[in-house]
Order: C-alpha cells, then structure tokens, then sequence
C-alpha cells in the first residue's frame, strides 16, 4: 500500500485479510499511517519500503544507515505485535548491518540494478552486480537475518539469484502478472517455479 493508494486500497487488505489461507506480505512505506494499518490488521509479515510521490513502483533500497534510530523505533512495535520485519534495502554492508541492528528480521535485496543491467545488454554490469548480492547475501545470512530478493525479476534472470543458497524467498510480482495474460495465471507461476527450482538443484 502506498500513500496515495495507487497500488491497492485500504478495502483491499480488508478482503485479502478475510480471504487468504496463505501468509500475507505487507509492503509500506515507514510512516505513521501506514503503520497504523500494519499494527491493526497484524499481517504475517511486514515489509519496509522507500516511498516517492512520483514513482510507479519502488525505485530503490530503503537508507536504513542513515534513519537507523527512527526505524529501530518504527519497527518495535510491529515486532511486539508479531509481524515479520523485513527491510528492502540495496546490496550494501552499511545497510545490512545496520538493519540487523535495528532488529529486521528479514532483508529483501533489491535486484533492479542487476535485471536492469541484464536488459540492457550491460554484461559486465550485470555480472559485477550478481556478485555483490552473492556477497551480501552471505554477509547478512552470517547476521542471522533471513535472506530475500525481489524486484524486476524474469524467467531470464531468476536463476542465478535463486541459486543463492541463503535466499529463502523470491518476490516477483510485474512480471508474473504480465506474463499471465499470456500463458494463464497459473502457467505463468509454475514456470518461474521450475527455473527456481532448477537453479537450486544445480
């Protein structure tokens, strides 16, 4: 959810609240009102995100080294009501540690600069990027955070990140969706499903 709603609503959390048998994810920005929300629906998980007014998605990692005390204090909270922290941030040491001392539970890597390397034909880029998430993708495993990746991921560029042992978790939303007016919803996922698992048995 986001400030201006232009991704879901709040009746939307509502019906997914009532309605879903699996775990919800819910991705916000760190403000009062959105935390409001997150403390009183108590999802499964919480996932902190940046926010600007003029982007269509999330352009980038939160800057938990700079903010670290006001997100410690922004956290707390949802951890005592039992929700899942976890941190989108960039593949960077600065951020990793310090969202492991502010209490995350959980950091998302942000994998738009290697996707977007990849898209653009930007190998050495692309590659330099993948090798600095499988850096700190081990760093922040080491910390005793959970690891995930998400962001701009496709059925070209999933496998070398799923193949991260400490990776637990992929989210990939635009794509599958797009995808699906193509193959059918549930085509589309079993798809990026098996090059994830192909990728982890490899």
């Amino acid at each position: 959810m986001r400030e201006d709603r232009r991704h879901i609503g709040d009746a939307d959390i509502d019906a997914l609240m009532d309605a879903l048998t699996v775990p919800l994810n819910f991705e916000m920005a760190a403000t009062d009102e959105m935390q409001k929300i997150a403390l009183r629906h108590k999802p499964h998980a919480v996932c902190i995100v940046p926010e600007k007014r003029e982007e269509r998605t999330t352009e980038g990692g939160l800057e938990v080294a700079r903010e670290e005390n006001q997100l410690a204090h922004f956290i707390a909270p949802l951890r005592d009501a039992g929700c899942r922290v976890s941190i989108f941030i960039a593949a960077d040491q600065r951020q990793i540690e310090a969202a492991h001392r502010i209490g995350a539970q959980v950091i998302e890597l942000h994998t738009g600069a290697y996707c977007d390397a990849h898209a653009e034909g930007d190998f050495a880029t692309r590659d330099g990027e993948l090798e600095k998430m499988r850096e700190m993708a081990a760093l922040a495993y080491s910390l005793g955070l959970e690891v995930h990746a998400g962001h701009g991921l496709t059925y070209e560029t999933v496998q070398p990140i799923a193949a991260f042992p400490e990776v637990v978790e992929l989210n990939i939303g635009h794509f599958l969706i797009g995808e699906s007016i193509f193959r059918g919803l549930q085509p589309a996922m079993a798809e990026m499903r098996r090059l994830m698992d192909e990728a982890r048995a490899a």
